[in-house]
């Protein structure tokens, strides 16, 4: 017999029993009535036979609910797996794309004076390099986010690399000004794609850790920022610039062969409705980490509408993404403006006594005079020694706040945090004004530094976190690109209005850090603690 079948057989016996000995006392004897006795038995085992039948089936549900298999989502991995030897290698190896996306941009900066003299520039003209380069970044990082939702984080980061080592090693051939330009400008595109980096950690990392290991990424962007500094110190005066880029892209090329330890994202998989290469990934991660996974199954909604602009405008998102955007233009605009403006001051010996002529003993002290080794016979100045080693200072500037800023970003939240510091950097540009020393003037471009460098941590991390993962790297991305027009517009304040007008460029740039601030006050969404959106 089957197993019900069985069930019913027993609760045929127990009605039966059950009717037999609940009869009044003078039936349940045999007094010569047997075929009463028998009618009225068989009706009473009817009865319980239908009422057990009946109990069974109201049961039958309950247990069919307790036997459901067991579901869980890609959140909900990622916590259970918790923080180990896997993230610590994703931090390793993601990470030092900082390296190499520092020492490409930050090449500029220690490259100028030199083709300056070497080509006879003009200040347009080197501010126009740098121009170009964002202008790359710009036009190239909206493509690639769009392509990163649609195809793959991983396939881009991977693109990204490839093209901005084998453009910027093609740089380093450049035989004049045009050709320069337009290679650095190919060279910002491939840098662009860097930021899914930092999306592919986002991703990966449980929530309660993202606030502390993204800000903690920062360091290696100041190491690549030191690393090309120091180089430059020794190969520019050595063996030229050109080798300082051919330098420069190794970091690039070796990351590239170290990216096949990195998985594609498990989110973007089950965004397209790749459960098995998602679950593979997650139990990986798993025995890496010497963790278990969730018990039950992978299932994720598949939403085909991924990597779309017009998301990011929708009702739901459209403050969010107007407000994003004015704070990435505004903080490219200030953080690369004040690298570049270091590099002018520094070279053009803007300091108290020298802006105002110099015309008494105090002011005199604190001209900087360089041997003759330092000057071009095309009257320009080359960096001495003692400017790059101001330069490293300042740099070192960048991760000075850096434990302020994950405190802040962990207990404030994103967007106090960066409120705060925005209003910070806009006091500081206008003490920039001030008459100083040297000293003085290496102090405040130190804080300088640091301040900008907490915003661009920020609005990073806020950036990843607020968007869900079909338009996550089409968001940053977008912010991304149009970070760049602030950046494309930082050389033209930094390195000519300056020259003109001091005190005008450091207002500007006072003002659009004012702007930023009231933004990021402002802001819909606090993704302090909020789990990645997994669908809009």
């Amino acid at each position: 017999h089957t197993p019900r079948n069985k069930s019913i057989e027993a609760h045929d016996q127990f009605g039966g029993v059950l009717a037999y000995c609940c009869l009044p006392p003078g039936l349940n004897q045999d007094n010569g009535s047997g075929a009463d006795h028998n009618l009225e038995m068989a009706d009473k085992e009817k009865e319980g036979t239908t009422n057990a039948i009946h109990l069974e089936e109201m049961g039958t549900p309950r247990e069919e609910a307790k036997e459901e298999q067991k579901t869980f989502t890609v959140e909900e991995a990622v916590e259970t797996i918790g923080f180990g030897r896997f993230h610590i290698a994703l931090f390793l190896i993601m990470g030092s794309t900082g390296v190499a996306e520092a020492m490409e941009i930050m090449l500029i900066a220690v490259v100028g004076p030199v083709i300056r003299c070497e080509w006879q520039l003009a200040n347009w003209q080197v501010a126009l390099v740098t121009t170009m380069v964002f202008f790359g970044y710009m036009v190239s990082s909206v493509i690639f986010g769009l392509l990163a939702d649609r195809y793959g984080r991983w396939k881009i980061l991977f693109i990204s690399f490839i093209w901005g080592a084998y453009f910027s090693l093609l740089t380093s051939f450049s035989p004049s000004y045009i050709w320069f330009v337009f290679l650095r400008t190919m060279v910002g595109c491939g840098v662009s794609g860097h930021a899914q980096g930092l999306i592919i950690k986002t991703e990966f990392l449980p929530t309660k850790y993202r606030g502390y290991m993204l800000p903690l990424s920062q360091v290696f962007w100041l190491a690549g920022s030191l690393l090309i500094i120091g180089l430059a110190s020794v190969v520019n005066p050595t063996i030229g610039w050109r080798w300082l880029i051919r330098i420069a892209s190794l970091p690039g090329i070796f990351l590239i062969l170290a990216f096949k330890f990195i998985p594609e994202s498990a989110r973007f998989n089950v965004s397209r409705g790749n459960d098995k290469a998602a679950l593979a990934t997650l139990q990986w991660i798993a025995k890496m980490n010497r963790s278990v996974m969730p018990e039950g199954k992978l299932v994720e909604p598949v939403d085909e509408k991924r990597g779309r602009i017009k998301d990011l405008v929708d009702p739901k998102y459209l403050r969010t993404s107007l407000q994003v955007w004015i704070i990435w233009l505004g903080i490219s605009f200030a953080y690369y403006g004040i690298i570049l403006a270091s590099a002018e001051l520094l070279e053009k010996d803007l300091v108290c006594g020298t802006r105002e002529g110099g015309g008494d003993a105090a002011g005199k002290e604190n001209v900087v005079h360089y041997s003759d080794e330092t000057q071009s016979p095309c009257l320009c100045r080359l960096f001495a020694p003692s400017d790059y080693q101001i330069m490293i200072i300042s740099t070192i500037g960048e991760i000075a706040l850096n434990p302020l800023n994950i405190l802040g970003i962990n207990f404030l939240g994103r967007r106090l945090s960066l409120t705060i510091t925005m209003g910070c950097t806009a006091v500081f540009f206008l003490l920039l004004n001030i008459c100083t020393s040297s000293t003085g003037l290496i102090g405040f471009l130190f804080v300088l530094r640091a301040l900008v460098s907490a915003n661009f941590n920020t609005i990073y991390i806020y950036t990843a976190e607020v968007y869900p993962t079909t338009m996550r790297a089409v968001g940053l991305g977008t912010s991304g690109s149009l970070c760049r027009i602030g950046a494309m517009v930082a050389p033209f304040i930094a390195q000519v209005l300056m020259n003109a007008s001091i005190l005008g460029a450091l207002c500007l740039f006072a003002s659009v850090c004012v702007v930023c601030a009231i933004s990021a006050f402002t802001l819909p969404i606090e993704t302090k603690g909020r789990p990645l959106q997994q669908r809009k």
